[in-house]
Parts: C-alpha cells; sequence; structure tokens
C-alpha cells in the first residue's frame, strides 16, 4: 500500500453476492470505516437524472460535473454522499437509477470522480470498501482482497429479495465489458462463493484470511 494510505479492504463481485452486507458487518467486527463505492456512482447517476441528462451522453455528464460539488463523508463510520449539499440516500435504489447507473458509471470522467474520492477516504481512515474494481483498480496494492460471487440465481432471488427490479444478466454484461475499469478478479484476490452461505460464514471466512495474511483481528 501507498505509504499515504490507512489499510484497505476491498470486497469486489458483481451485483446481489452478497458484498454490501458482508463488508458492513466486517467494517463494524474490524472496527474499520465501511465505503459503499457504488453509492457514490448511484448518487452521481441520481444527479445526472435530476438534471434530464441522458445516461448516455457522456460530453454532456462531464460537463455536469465539473461545476457539482460532490461531498463524500463518514458519519458513524458510515459513507454518505451529498451532491450539491442535497442528500439522495432515499433515492439510490430508484428503478430509474437502477437501469441507469451503469451507462453513467462507465463515463471515464465520472469513474475519476470517484476513485479519487475512495482514495481521500482511505488517507484518513482503515477501510473495508465494496464495490467491482476495488481491488484491481482503486486499491491494486492492498493486500487484502476478496472477489464475492453468486449463482445467477441465488443473485436474483436475493434482488427480488430487496425489492429491486435491475436486470442481472444485463448488469454483469455492462459491467464486465466496459473500456473503463471493467468488473473482473484481481489476480491476488480470494474468490469466495456466497451461493450456500450464511453472512456470517462469509465473513468468517474473509477474517481467517485476513489472520493469515497479519492483519490484526
Amino acid at each position: 500500500m501507498r505509504k499515504d494510505f490507512h489499510r484497505v479492504v476491498a470486497i469486489d463481485g458483481p451485483a446481489a453476492s452478497g458484498k454490501s452486507s458482508v463488508a458492513r458487518e466486517l467494517a463494524g467486527r474490524l472496527g474499520f470505516a465501511y465505503v459503499n463505492s457504488g453509492a457514490i456512482y448511484r448518487a452521481i447517476t441520481w444527479h445526472v437524472l435530476q438534471k434530464a441528462i441522458d445516461p448516455g451522453d457522456t460530453v454532456l455528464i462531464g460537463q455536469a460535473l465539473e461545476s457539482v460539488k460532490i461531498a463524500c463523508r463518514l458519519e458513524n463510520d458510515d459513507s454518505r454522499i451529498f451532491i450539491d449539499d442535497a442528500d439522495p440516500t432515499d433515492r439510490l435504489h430508484e428503478d430509474r437509477v437502477n437501469e441507469a447507473v451503469s451507462r453513467v458509471s462507465r463515463v471515464p470522467s465520472v469513474r475519476e470522480i470517484v476513485v479519487r474520492k475512495m482514495r481521500d477516504y482511505a488517507r484518513s481512515y482503515d477501510l473495508v470498501v465494496e464495490g467491482r474494481d476495488i481491488g484491481s483498480v482503486v486499491f491494486p496494492d492492498t493486500p487484502y482482497k476478496f472477489y464475492l460471487d453468486a449463482s445467477p440465481k441465488v443473485r436474483l432471488r436475493r434482488r427480488a429479495a430487496q425489492g429491486q427490479r435491475d436486470e442481472i444478466t444485463l448488469r454483469d454484461h455492462a459491467d464486465s465489458s466496459r473500456l473503463a475499469s471493467p468488473l473482473i478478479v484481481a489476480d491476488d484476490a480470494l474468490v469466495i462463493d456466497t451461493s450456500d452461505l450464511t453472512i456470517e460464514e462469509v465473513v468468517g471466512k474473509v477474517i481467517a484470511q485476513l489472520k493469515l495474511k497479519g492483519l490484526a483481528v
């Protein structure tokens, strides 16, 4: 890790693989701050939609973000995102955001902003960060990398239980095929299939690996 960064545990994986639940529980167990990178992308997507910008218009999105104020704050060791002082937390999983977030998040200028925000966090806090390119792009030097996955059937069931209606297959393709920071498994990440595991069981596997790597737990 860079000398100006604190310790970072990277949790990557596709939608409904269990990233958020595991990362949040793990952060609590470790006493680290929890950062959901997807929430930052969703907040920016919400802003783009509020401005009636086409989620596929890379130029207009880039121009809109030149003047916007994006503030990422930690409250009770949990990240919150404010866009021009507005708090979109309750809007981040609206259907329209679900449908547009993949297109907005593939815009290079958007990814640059989010990467910068997450690295700013790491200069002040020990982190558990979940996303799709945390171990491969955002914090490639962290020794603590995990990739969670589950069968498509299980992930669809989990998504439905969350009240979400976004199409898993289309989201997987969009995330894996984008040119900017695609969803991949980092070479040195431990892959965990969460299909038949509880959150506690997955967290236990992660903690066991962290101990092997010398992280005091």
